[in-house]
C-alpha cells in the first residue's frame, strides 16, 4: 500500500517543462506570423512597386503615353510604376494578362481602342475570349486621335486619290501593316477599303513600332496609325501622310485633309487609356484615379505627349466608362462588317 502520493521523476518534470516551453514558443510564433500578415494586409496602399502593362512593343502610341504617365504616377503614389511590354494578338495578350491580374491595385493597363474590338472579334471567330470588357475598369483616358494614312516619302502616291486609284487597278497588290488582326491599325484600313471598294493585303505585326519600321524598310507599303507614331519620321522627311480618319485638320499635321473631306465615309479614333482589374477595392481604385488625374494635369506629361503629335484629351473615370461602352457598341457593327479574319 502506497502511503504517499506519486511524485514525478526529475526526467518527467523536465520533459513536461520542455513541452510547455515549446508549445508557448509555437503559439508565440503563430501569433507573430498572424500579426505580421495582418500588418502586411493593412499596410497603406501602395506599399510596393506597381506594374503598368503596355500590350504592345515599344514605339507605339500606348508605350509613348504610358512612359510619362508612369513617371508622374510614380511621383504621386510614392512607389515605382514599372512599364512591362506584353505585345501580341493586337494587344489582346497583354490585355488578358491585366484582366486576370489580382485586383489589388498593383497592376495597371495602358490600353488602346482595340480593347473594345477584341472581345467582339473573339466572339465572331468562336474562340475562347482573351478577356471580357467587364473584367477591366476604366480609370482615365489620355488621348483620342484619328489615325493617319502614312506611306514612305518615296512612295508613288502623293495623295489619297492616287492611292485608292492604284488599289482599284491592282486588287491586293498594295499591302499595309498593323498591330494585329482587329487592332487599331487594322480596323481603320478595313473601314477605308470597304468604303472605297478596294482590296488591300493585310500584314499583321506585334505592334505599331515594328510595323512602321517594316514600312521604312520597304517591307510593306502603308500603315494607319496614330500621329504620335510617325510624326518624327514625317519631320525627318522619311514618311508622307496622305489623309486621316478624323474631322477637319489635325493640330500636328494641319496640311493633311480628312478622308471624309476627300469623299470617303471613313472615321476612326485611336484612344489610349488607363485601366485596372475589376474588383479592385474602391478606396484603392479612387487612389489610382486621383493619381491618374494628377498625371493628366502634369506639365511634363502634357509636353511629352503633345510633342509626339497627340495632345492630351483627358476623361475622368465616369466619363471614360461611358465613352468605352459607346465605343464598344459602335465597334460591334464594324467588326461584323469586317467579318472573319484568321
Amino acid at each position: 500500500m502506497q502511503l504517499f502520493p506519486w511524485t514525478p521523476s526529475t526526467d518527467a518534470v523536465r520533459r513536461h517543462a520542455l513541452g510547455t516551453a515549446l508549445a508557448l514558443m509555437g503559439s508565440l510564433g503563430l501569433n507573430l506570423a498572424l500579426s505580421a500578415n495582418g500588418l502586411a494586409q493593412s499596410a497603406p496602399y501602395p506599399h510596393k512597386s506597381i506594374t503598368m502593362i503596355v500590350p504592345f512593343p515599344p514605339g507605339g502610341l500606348a508605350d509613348i503615353v504610358a512612359r510619362p504617365v508612369a513617371e508622374a504616377m510614380t511621383r504621386e503614389l510614392g512607389q515605382p510604376v514599372i512599364i512591362e511590354n506584353k505585345g501580341g494578338a493586337g494587344g489582346g495578350i497583354g490585355m488578358g494578362v491585366a484582366a486576370r491580374a489580382k485586383p489589388d491595385g498593383y497592376t495597371f493597363l495602358m490600353a488602346l481602342s482595340s480593347l473594345t474590338v477584341i472581345p467582339e472579334a473573339d466572339a465572331l471567330l468562336g474562340r475562347s475570349p482573351m478577356f471580357l470588357l467587364n473584367e477591366l475598369r476604366p480609370i482615365a483616358r489620355y488621348t483620342a486621335d484619328p489615325t493617319v494614312l502614312a506611306v514612305r516619302a518615296d512612295a508613288p502616291w502623293k495623295n489619297v486619290k492616287e492611292f485608292i486609284e492604284d488599289a482599284r487597278k491592282r486588287p491586293g497588290a498594295i499591302n499595309y501593316g498593323s498591330s494585329g488582326n482587329y487592332g487599331t491599325m487594322h480596323v481603320p484600313m478595313e473601314i477605308l477599303a470597304q468604303t472605297a471598294g478596294v482590296k488591300m493585303t493585310h500584314i499583321p505585326f506585334t505592334g505599331a513600332g515594328p510595323a512602321v519600321v517594316a514600312m521604312l524598310g520597304g517591307q510593306i507599303d502603308a500603315v494607319s496609325t496614330g500621329p504620335a507614331t510617325v510624326l518624327q519620321h514625317v519631320k525627318a522627311g522619311k514618311i508622307r501622310v496622305l489623309g486621316h480618319w478624323g474631322h477637319g485638320s489635325l493640330a500636328s499635321l494641319p496640311e493633311v485633309s480628312s478622308l471624309k473631306d476627300l469623299g470617303f465615309n471613313a472615321e476612326y479614333a485611336q484612344w489610349s487609356g488607363l485601366f485596372i482589374p475589376s474588383g479592385t477595392p474602391e478606396p484603392i481604385a479612387q487612389r489610382i484615379r486621383a493619381a491618374a488625374k494628377v498625371a493628366a494635369q502634369d506639365a511634363k506629361v502634357r509636353d511629352v505627349i503633345q510633342n509626339t503629335g497627340s495632345p492630351v484629351v483627358y476623361l475622368d473615370s465616369p466619363e471614360f466608362e461611358k465613352y468605352v461602352q459607346a465605343d464598344a457598341k459602335r465597334m460591334t457593327d464594324v467588326v461584323k462588317k469586317i467579318g472573319k479574319v484568321e
